[in-house]
């Protein structure tokens, strides 16, 4: 056995020790396809008012200007289905926010992987990204055989659905490489058709600015246009109705992660305790959850609007 495939098998035994659910490693090479779909999305506008998509445009493009001297770009994914649902009277929240924010968990979780890579294989360099810094994850699960980039615009995984977080771990390390996984959508257009707000615009496209989730979580403004009044269904916090449809998610299972069990009044809230919250509470009950990204008065625009 070669160090590189030694190294290799090393790196994804600790990534499930660590918790993951699958682990893929591609070539960190620059994606000039994917340049231009975003290239062209940004023209479109279809980031709406998320201008910071806009920034390091080269970066998001070639994990060589993010880590110097990269070799591969590893991929995690970490399985956030809930076992639990909430009661069908409240506003509603999407599944990855049930529980307590994945940034900080899977943070955690790639500086632990990177030092014990650190310890044993020797001087490797490396940075680790949440879906918070310019690097198109999605792009990077795929080529490395984690699933494929379905047209709900969701990552795809064939045994295991979508619900996942993705994380992505850019070394200096050479590696063995995953082949790309293929595409099994077919002619399914479930999510295309189920979409609310018709954000789905064509396969695998994404109109950001016509998203519930961008208007619930990204939007800074206190009004949503009068546009979408009726077109929510009761979409409080982000939106699940595309991959709630999708044939593949029937394979989804109960994560393991305790981090990520649901904070119990995000499952018992009625409409009546979200629109009573005081803002002392809202900050106390969410101080770690994904809610504490709208804000308490976005969480109360939401439900204005909604109700």
């Amino acid at each position: 056995m070669t160090p590189t495939e030694k190294n290799t098998i090393f790196i994804k035994q600790q990534a499930a020790a660590l918790g993951f659910d699958h682990c893929g490693i591609a070539r960190a090479v620059q994606l000039d396809d994917d340049a231009r779909r975003l290239e062209q999305w940004l023209h479109k506008g279809m980031h709406g008012t998320m201008r910071y998509m806009e920034n390091y445009f080269d970066k998001r493009i070639d994990p060589r200007k993010l880590v110097d001297d990269a070799q591969s770009v590893i991929t995690l994914l970490l399985n956030y289905y809930p076992e639990q649902e909430q009661r069908p009277d409240a506003p509603r929240i999407a599944k990855y926010a049930y529980g307590q924010d994945y940034h900080e968990v899977i943070r955690a979780k790639l500086n632990t992987l990177l030092l014990r890579m650190q310890e044993t294989i020797g001087a490797v360099h490396g940075r680790g990204f949440v879906d918070s810094a310019p690097v198109l994850e999605r792009s990077w699960a795929q080529r490395s055989g984690l699933g494929w980039i379905g047209k709900n615009g969701n990552l795809i995984h064939k045994q295991a659905g979508s619900f996942f977080f993705i994380a992505t771990l850019i070394t200096d390390l050479p590696l063995e490489y995953d082949s790309p996984a293929g595409d099994y959508c077919g002619n399914c257009t479930r999510c295309l058709d189920a979409c609310p707000t018709g954000a789905l615009v064509q396969p695998g496209v994404v109109d950001g600015s016509r998203c519930i989730s961008y208007y619930t979580i990204e939007l800074k403004e206190m009004l949503i246009p009068d546009t979408m009044q009726g077109r929510f269904e009761q979409w409080m916090f982000g939106c699940d109705t595309c991959q709630d449809v999708c044939p593949w998610n029937r394979f989804s299972k109960p994560h393991s992660t305790p981090e990520f069990r649901p904070i119990p009044e995000i499952l018992n809230f009625s409409t009546r305790e979200w629109e009573t919250l005081t803002e002392d509470a809202f900050r106390e009950i969410f101080r770690h959850s994904p809610l504490k990204r709208t804000k308490f008065r976005g969480i109360q625009r939401n439900l204005k609007f909604i109700s």
